[in-house]
């Protein structure tokens, strides 16, 4: 598939991201996820509201490139903008001015998808129970509840993978799946066995394994350890690696006040200090920070002076280790873009 993607991407800037469009609607196919899931997809991809419509029974659900419901309102939408999915089936994009290269590739494959999910006349959906296992406000009896339903057996230890719409998966392992909402958009969530400590999406966050009743815990350190990503370098990350951290870095309110990461900041200021802070938080003395970072021991010793003088702390000393390492990890979240939707591939002309 990444071979193919070089290929096409060589002869249309815009076709890379058109297949992973596809890509993302096959699999959200075969996980069976629902409308509203379908929707959210197709907002996240398009960065603007998605629509649908059915005559019978009359209904409208509109989703915003947060996941989030928009009022059930059917609006005035200029008809190179929707599509009809079937008989008395409508799908659309509220695009505000020029269509994008990749409006059309995604209203097909919504239309498609849409056509699919109705036309096997299931009168349940028990993917939306995924939504509910893994949120912490819902009561953990209701949790338990759609537990089982979803085939997960309490007592037995799980794990959440989490990963963006337009994630690539190799292979696609089976287990629970859906389109969850979150504070970051519209997530791909697949609940696994503990055993499973990789998977091949790319990027992908792998959760702490967890009992059924905690699974929204595994959820929020996957979504941690996906932010944590940094393709193609770092592809998918473990969750485990970091063991009790990732938790705290799970329920830390976002934005919260914490001065040691102004500090890191003003280190990364420096054009070495992505690379040296990087070296020193997975080293143990300056001669392997100066090793992991390719540089002579001498030029890392003046670069560490500049960073003690900048944190106020030795790295190297007492607390100063975690407390480094805690606003390190912070910041790298802070300043994430795997999130991103990945622009398309451009290419000189001639080639």
């Amino acid at each position: 598939m990444q071979e193919l993607l070089g290929r096409i991407a060589r002869l249309d800037p815009s076709a890379s991201l058109g297949l992973r469009v596809i890509a993302c609607f096959d699999e959200l196919m075969v996980g069976n996820v629902n409308t509203r899931a379908l929707l959210a997809a197709a907002a996240s991809l398009a960065g603007c509201v998605a629509g649908f419509h059915s005559e019978t029974p009359a209904k409208t659900v509109r989703i915003d490139p947060r996941g989030h419901h928009a009022a059930d309102v059917r609006p005035e939408v200029d008809p190179a903008f929707q599509q009809d999915a079937s008989d008395g089936l409508t799908v659309w994009l509220e695009r505000n001015g020029e269509r994008q290269p990749n409006d059309a590739i995604v209203l097909e494959r919504l239309a498609l998808a849409v056509r699919m999910r109705h036309g096997r006349g299931r009168e349940s959906d028990h993917r939306r129970d995924l939504s509910l296992l893994l949120d912490a406000e819902v009561d953990v009896q209701a949790r338990c509840v759609s537990a089982i339903t979803l085939g997960l057996r309490p007592g037995t230890r799980y794990r959440v993978v989490c990963a963006p719409l337009f994630a690539v998966w190799p292979e696609h392992p089976q287990g629970p799946e859906d389109v969850v909402a979150t504070r970051f958009g519209a997530i791909h969530a697949l609940v696994l066995p503990a055993s499973a400590h990789e998977v091949a999406a790319v990027p992908s966050g792998v959760g702490v394994a967890t009992e059924v009743e905690d699974l929204h815990h595994s959820f929020r350190t996957a979504l941690v350890a996906l932010r944590l990503c940094d393709p193609p370098a770092v592809g998918s990350v473990l969750a485990d690696d970091f063991g009790g951290l990732i938790g705290l870095l799970a329920d830390a309110p976002d934005g919260s006040f914490q001065p040691d990461v102004a500090l890191v900041d003003a280190v990364m200021a420096y054009a070495w200090g992505a690379e040296t802070l990087s070296s020193v938080v997975r080293s143990h003395s300056l001669r392997q920070a100066a090793r992991e970072a390719g540089v002579h021991h001498s030029t890392m010793q003046s670069r560490l002076e500049t960073v003690i003088a900048t944190l106020g702390f030795d790295p190297f000393e007492g607390y100063g280790r975690t407390r480094l390492g805690t606003a390190y990890l912070v910041w790298r979240l802070r300043h994430s873009r795997v999130l991103d939707l990945p622009a398309p591939i451009a290419t000189p002309r001639g080639l």
